[in-house]
């Protein structure tokens, strides 16, 4: 019997010892680590994971193995040496097997939603672009989280590797698209692009605990203040019922379920001109519904086809009904209203639009400057001019408290946390517009950030390209106070950091959407910039003239610039400037160009100026100063 045992025992020792390592064993992977991954090159790469307390893994990649074994509390990392460019290959990690590994270089995209907006919102201006754009060396990462935990997570709950393909494409962040597709065409290696940008987000949002107690804690105060106000208004009142906002709409709405049919009859509905905002025209309807018609004609030949309706851009939120039919429904302001048609829907003659609108508080409207159109096949059937409209709900919602919005930290705790240890190549980061008007906070609040990522990813010397807020609003005739100018003015003095670079972009935007479509020239902007912060190319002009010093001379005052590679433009009127004395009021100014560097600005009735402003405003129509590559000057202003 104790012979049978002593064999058996053997059998079984010689067994575990012949087995592949980590066979049954519950080694975990983070999601960054897998099929289709993008490595950064020339540097030490880490991989890590997790596994059973002690337990032993096994990294086998290009011919070679590392082994190291789980800490205590099951936690491992391996460090590979450097890599050149290339692949794809592939990795053996204990039993699981990576596939499809490219080593080139990755980029970190953040911020808000001007990075985060995909190639698919930009077709207007780039679709023959984008369908042709299929290059299996250029790949994304994206988790659809948006939690904010209070603590740093570990990995991502879900996300993968795709690549710039038909199938993947409209998923990309076009920023960072076009800004890979340049770092791609520039040095023909593979580019990963880990796309972590969440609109609407402030850039406190995205500080580690090591840099955002202070931003916590206010928030943290003031969620307690409405916490008290919400329970004194219980105690005195009572419990409310919420306030169902969509329940009351429709049941408020005449036309809820009636006026989208083909049969209505508007022959008692005034008219109104569209596009533009009904509170302009007379129409007073702050917070409800209110519905919208027109009719259109269409060509025998065109009838039946398919077809897109645009609907510009809406205020606050729409769905769109032709002949009856739902065509298509957006829920917030932003995005452009691209509605498919299906065929059979149209019909030779007469047409009939309806669109219904809801405005939750402030100026609803159409916004101009849009396009209003039917296209179908090559014809477009303009929608602009008068329409029918008839005032649906009118809600009267009790006050909000409001609290609540980002918390700070919360970001970077969720979505940069999971990525501190992949190796990178450097950050490209489009923010600013929801810290715009507390501009002076975020001279340190974005220098604190940059720094806490270097700190946090163990990359002293990260590179860091930023975009500068674009411009947006109706031009001011007068020199005024600009939130949005003091936060770009914020923006260029963060390049008193090393290593950082801007995009300069108040040129690119347009009046009446906060999301602008020229996302090829912004990221072509920034690639320029990492041409020179990240790849070392001290030859190229990176950006426009940036504002260095000043000097009072015989009542004028002389700028000096740097980036101004072989010079500043000098062949225009430039425009754009305000200067000021001791008393602080600004007016428009005269200025010519001096020198390959410098500008003289003056005004005769200011005698004595101490202060040079200059694209001082949310929108800087006609600031001109550029250098002799076109690319413009940031805005900027001589105050400390």
């Amino acid at each position: 019997m104790r012979r049978e045992f002593f064999f058996i025992s053997i059998f079984v020792f010689l067994m575990a010892a012949m087995a592949p390592l980590g066979a049954g064993a519950s080694v975990k992977l983070p999601r960054l680590v897998s099929n289709g991954m993008v490595l950064q090159r020339d540097v030490p790469v880490k991989i890590w994971g997790w596994a059973d307390p002690s337990e032993k893994v096994k990294v086998d990649f290009l011919g070679k193995s590392y082994q190291t074994k789980a800490d205590k509390k099951g936690n491992w990392e391996l460090e590979l040496p450097a890599l050149t460019a290339g692949g794809p290959y592939k990795m053996q990690v204990n039993s699981i097997e990576i596939s499809d590994i490219l080593v080139g270089d990755v980029w970190l995209a953040s911020g808000q939603s001007n990075m985060e907006l995909q190639l698919r919102r930009v077709m207007d201006l780039y679709a023959d672009e984008i369908k042709q754009i299929d290059n299996t060396n250029i790949r994304l990462f994206r988790s659809s989280t948006r939690k904010e935990p209070e603590h740093a997570q570990p990995d991502y709950p879900d996300g993968n590797w795709l690549t710039a393909t038909p199938e993947n494409i409209m998923e990309f962040s076009a920023v960072a698209y076009f800004f890979a597709d340049d770092v791609y065409q520039q040095y023909h290696v593979p580019v990963g692009i880990i796309s972590t940008a969440i609109g609407g987000s402030p850039a406190e949002s995205w500080l580690s605990k090591d840099k955002v107690a202070g931003y916590l804690d206010q928030w943290k105060a003031n969620e307690a203040r409405i916490d008290s106000i919400r329970a004194k208004r219980q105690a005195e009142e009572g419990e409310q019922v919420p306030f169902n906002w969509g329940l009351e709409v429709n049941k408020n709405d005449p036309g809820a379920g009636r006026w989208s049919k083909a049969d209505v009859d508007v022959s008692d509905w005034p008219q109104i001109s569209l596009p533009g905002y009904w509170s302009d025209k007379g129409v007073e309807l702050r917070n409800g519904s209110i519905w919208f018609y027109k009719e259109f004609e269409v060509a025998d030949s065109l009838a039946a086809r398919e077809a897109v309706l645009r609907l510009g851009r809406i205020i606050d939120s729409d769905s769109a009904f032709v002949n009856g039919t739902f065509v298509g429904t957006i829920s917030y302001q932003y995005p452009p209203r691209i509605y498919k048609v299906p065929e059979g829907v149209l019909k030779p003659g007469k047409n009939k639009l309806m669109v219904r609108v809801f405005s939750q508080g402030g100026r609803g409207g159409f916004v101009e400057e849009k396009p209003y159109e039917v296209r179908v096949g090559s014809q477009t059937i303009d929608l602009t001019g008068d329409w029918n409209y008839h005032i649906g709900a009118v809600l009267n919602p009790p006050q909000g408290l409001g609290g609540g919005g980002f918390v700070p930290g919360g970001l970077f705790n969720s979505l940069i946390s999971p990525a501190v240890g992949y190796g990178l190549k450097g950050v490209i980061w489009y923010q600013g517009e929801s810290n715009a008007g507390r501009g002076k906070e975020y001279r340190q609040l974005f220098k604190d950030m940059i720094t806490d990522w270097r700190t946090q990813m163990a990359q002293p010397e990260l590179p860091f390209v930023f975009v500068q807020l674009a411009n947006l609003g109706i031009p001011n005739k007068q020199p005024v106070e600009s939130g949005w100018a003091t936060l770009r003015d914020a923006q260029r003095r963060t390049l008193e950091l090393p290593n950082t670079g801007m995009a300069v972009a108040f040129d690119l935007g347009e009046w009446n959407d906060i999301h602008p479509l020229k996302k090829k020239e912004v990221a072509r902007r920034l690639f320029l910039e990492a041409r020179r912060v990240a790849y070392g190319d001290s030859s190229v002009v990176s950006s426009g003239p940036l504002y260095e010093s000043m000097k009072v001379e015989d009542g004028s005052i002389v700028l000096r610039f740097n980036s101004v590679g072989s010079g500043l433009f000098a062949n225009s009127l430039l425009q754009g400037f305000q200067i000021a004395g001791d008393d602080g009021v600004f007016v428009w100014a005269n200025a010519v160009v001096l020198s390959r560097n410098t500008v003289k600005v003056w005004s005769r009735t200011v005698s004595d100026p101490k202060v040079v402003r200059y694209a001082w405003d949310d929108n800087p129509a006609g600031a001109n100063l550029k250098n002799k590559r076109g690319l413009p000057a940031s805005p900027f202003t001589t105050e400390e």
